[in-house]
């Protein structure tokens, strides 16, 4: 199996500058609380230029930098970050392993989709480049290998051929065994040793006999021969992102801004699971207690960021609060399979993307109910052969045909078929009409809205029938006639009394 790591260099730090981008360029520290003292965890590129490095005390680290900021060290929310990025890769691999709080591991056996391991490592490096991360990619046999070489490496995408483990890592310092539960590693360096290359020429023996079993494991490790265990990280059931403001927000500017983080995050998980939202709730934690919510509701499902937030700065234009907000949540309520959107040739996305803005504005502002959609019904008269139902995914009745299932579902889908050579506007109950008939008894004329109309083309007939067993069978002969003034109809003639109907209007 083969393994790709992604390393984002002091992810938190990257975290903080995304969430707060006036942090960007600017000295700062994320501090830990460790035997009762408050110790730097993370520094800034600026802090780390002045000096300040991971491990010291605060105390010290300020002493170097005059006013440092200082926050601390969020890892529940790191880790959150971490999941949502595995998440967002889940386009790119079928599975991924947290190694919190600076990288993950992928399952890279899907890069033969996309045309070979270099370039399935340089697209996972723009798809994180795309939620906002630097981050490095390494593919090789091993975890351990893939993991050294992508913290300690220069390159943005690296692959290592198979069997060549040893080799990529020989160049690589003695620090690199760090973290990886080796410990003992005194006993390598005091003979002198530097590099992996240098411990992996040793041999077994000598190594046991120095470092007992963790240095044999670190031997291992430098030859490239480390069994991998890869054990992937299960997905969370509810999608839901948190973000705690660092300053109280009074204005809609830095909530919406929050909200893009949020949302921005929320869909990149909702594409990696190939699903689209329905309903999500969006929860305002307000200074110093209490919460408020908005409830959105999308008349179409979508995992479009933008659509989303579109949508959130509508509802929040119209709110009020009365107390400042210091954290902010978007729960997804209710999601869908997202089937993807299949273009006309020439059609470009801006309209409908337009047309959704609209309609879920229309389902947020007036309720789901203000909106709905032609249902199909499993009947074989026409005006019973439809209902409204609400405008919500999927915009086939699957759901319907898979409840009602069997002989009942076939129905179904026979007159679904026959709803696309249907009137747009078909009338509740088929009205009579005074017709005008030629020598052959073909319809010449009918009298719709008070006048007569004269009948220009007459295609037909498609005779319906049926219902027979329920006591109201009916037997009909269906045209579509162009009536002078009005456009296309669908008119019938009744085979019980001999009289004609109209149905409906073709737009």
């Amino acid at each position: 199996m083969r393994l790709a790591y992604v390393h984002l260099p002091r992810f938190p730090v990257q975290r903080r500058v995304l969430e707060a981008p006036a942090l960007a360029g600017q000295p700062f520290v994320l501090v830990e609380e460790v035997r009762g003292q408050r110790r730097v965890a993370f520094a800034s590129t600026a802090a780390l230029k002045a000096g300040v490095r991971p491990g010291s005390t605060l105390t010290a680290a300020s002493a170097l930098v005059a006013g440092l900021s200082h926050f601390p060290h969020a890892f529940a929310a790191e880790a959150a970050a971490l999941l949502s990025l595995g998440e967002a890769l889940l386009v790119l691999a079928p599975a991924f392993q947290l190694d919190a709080p600076e990288g993950l591991w992928l399952d890279a056996s899907a890069a033969g989709l996309c045309g070979g391991e270099e370039t399935w490592a340089a697209r996972v490096v723009e798809a994180c480049a795309a939620q906002g991360w630097r981050a490095r990619v390494v593919v090789a046999d091993e975890a351990f290998t893939a993991r050294a070489l992508a913290r300690f490496g220069v390159r943005r995408a690296e692959v290592v051929p198979s069997g060549e483990g040893g080799r990529a890592l020989a160049p690589l310092p003695l620090s690199a065994l760090e973290g990886a539960e080796t410990g003992r590693l005194e006993a390598l360096r005091a003979l002198g040793l530097a590099t992996l290359g240098e411990v992996a020429a040793l041999p077994a023996t000598a190594v046991v006999a120095r470092g007992g079993a963790e240095a044999l494991r670190a031997h291992r490790m430098a030859r490239g021969e480390e069994p991998s265990r890869f054990v992937p990280t299960p997905l969370p059931e509810v999608l839901e992102e948190v973000l705690s403001l660092d300053w109280p927000a009074e204005s809609l500017e830095p909530v919406l801004f929050g909200l893009k983080t949020l949302v921005d995050r929320l869909c990149a998980r909702l594409s990696g699971r190939r699903r689209a939202a329905v309903r999500l709730t969006l929860a305002f934690r307000l200074e110093p207690s209490g919460e408020a919510q908005v409830a959105l509701s999308l008349a179409r499902p979508t995992a479009q960021a933008k659509l989303l937030l579109d949508l959130a700065r509508h509802r929040l234009e119209g709110l009020t609060l009365e107390r400042p907000v210091v954290g902010l949540r978007a729960r997804m309520d209710e999601d869908c399979a997202d089937p993807g959107q299949q273009l006309v040739l020439g059609d470009g996305p801006a309209g409908d993307a337009a047309l959704e803005v609209v309609l879920s504005r229309l389902a947020t502002t007036l309720g789901e109910e203000a909106l709905f959609a032609a249902g199909v019904e499993g009947v074989h008269r026409p005006e019973a052969a439809v209902r409204p139902r609400a405008f919500r995914p999927p915009a086939r009745p699957e759901g319907l045909l898979a409840e009602l299932g069997g002989e009942t579902a076939e129905k179904t889908r026979e007159v679904e078929a026959a709803l696309a050579e249907r009137p747009a506007r078909l009338l509740p109950q088929p009205a009579p009409l005074e017709v005008a008939l030629g020598v052959g008894g073909e319809l010449a004329g009918a009298r719709v809205e008070g006048r007569w109309r004269r009948a220009s083309g007459l295609a037909g007939p498609e005779r319906l029938g049926g219902e027979w067993w329920r006591g109201g069978g009916f037997s009909r002969d269906y045209y579509r006639v162009h009536l002078e003034g009005l456009g296309l109809a669908w008119v019938y003639r009744d085979g019980r009394d001999g009289r004609f109907y109209l149905q409906g209007l073709f737009d």
